[in-house]
This record gives structure tokens, C-alpha cells and sequence, in this order.
């Protein structure tokens, strides 16, 4: 029996994420349960966050999708990944989020399926954005919710922000626009 029979639905990397060196070798799921392999997502600058609907960081779901409308054009994509890892401020099911996000905030950048970010459970994407040797300037583990990884059009972890660095904030804007020129 393998861990995807035992997981249905989880997806793995072709390789163990110590060994994967850039977001574009995993496979999750989206929010819809749909395999997204993050490869699609080759020559575009990533902006890969946490998410959570009853965290007092939630407003920024607003300045995500600020951000993704006013770059995507040139390059950039958000990417959502819902989780529950933080006093439980991410309870819902895939469809709850889901309503939640585009009723509440309009979304339409991508967001994924709820997965975990820390733990024993940690999906194996957040395995490879935490791991020191793998990316040993943003590694570490996720302390909050909306902690945010921006990656080059090549898949590479360039930078990592807090959850207190708001989509707004002029550290993000100038790591995004550096990384679409």
C-alpha cells in the first residue's frame, strides 16, 4: 500500500522534497479538488501564502487580489493555500473557504485545497519552502498565518514576508518588481 492509497486525494512530488529545487516539481490540489501541477506556473514569479478566514490577518485577501490584478499581466500569479494550523482559524471545508473568498474578498487568484504547514502533516510543497538546505535565506518553519513566499519565474525561493507584511507593504512591491524584470 503506498501513502497516495492511503491519502487519497493528497498528491506527492516526483521526488522527496529535499531533493526538489523549485515549487514547479509538486502537484496539489485546488480548491475545487482539481491536480494542479505548480509546473504550469513555469516563467511566471510566484507569490505563495498561507491563508486563513478568521485570522486577524484576513483583510489582506483584499490586498492579495490587488496585487494579482495589478501584475498578472506581467507576470504574476498568488497562489492560496488555505490552513489550519494556527488556533484553528481555518475550519472550514474546501467549499466554505472557497464561497468565503470570493463572496467576501472576490478572489480569483488561485487558491488550493486546505493543507497543512507545519507538523508531522506538513504537505510536502511547505516541506520544501521551510527547509533550510533546500532554501537556506527564506527556510524555517511558518509561525502565523499569510506568511508569504515569493518565488522567480524559475520556480526558485527568493524571499520570504511575514504575516505582517502587508500585500501593499514597499518590501513586497519591490521584491515583486524586481523578480518581473
Amino acid at each position: 500500500m503506498t501513502l497516495s492509497t492511503l491519502l487519497p486525494g493528497f498528491l506527492f512530488p516526483s521526488k522527496p522534497h529535499s531533493a526538489a529545487s523549485s515549487i514547479h516539481e509538486f502537484t496539489l490540489n485546488s480548491i475545487d479538488g482539481q491536480p494542479v501541477p505548480l509546473a504550469q506556473f513555469k516563467g511566471k514569479v510566484a507569490l505563495i501564502v498561507n491563508v486563513a478566514s478568521r485570522c486577524g490577518f484576513t483583510p489582506q485577501y483584499a490586498g492579495l487580489e490587488a496585487l494579482y490584478n495589478k501584475y498578472k499581466d506581467k507576470g504574476l500569479v498568488v497562489l492560496g493555500f488555505p490552513a489550519n494550523n494556527f488556533l484553528w482559524q481555518e475550519p472550514g471545508t474546501n467549499l466554505a473557504i472557497q464561497a468565503f473568498c470570493s463572496t467576501k474578498y472576490h478572489v480569483t487568484f488561485p487558491m488550493f485545497a486546505k493543507v497543512s504547514v507545519k507538523g508531522a502533516d506538513k504537505t510536502p510543497l511547505y516541506q520544501f519552502l521551510t527547509d533550510k538546505k533546500a532554501n537556506p535565506s527564506t527556510g524555517g518553519e511558518i509561525r502565523w498565518n499569510f506568511t508569504k513566499f515569493l518565488a522567480d519565474r524559475n520556480g526558485k525561493v527568493i524571499a520570504r514576508f511575514g504575516s505582517k507584511a502587508a500585500p501593499e507593504s514597499p518590501e513586497l512591491i519591490d521584491a515583486i518588481e524586481a523578480a518581473l524584470r
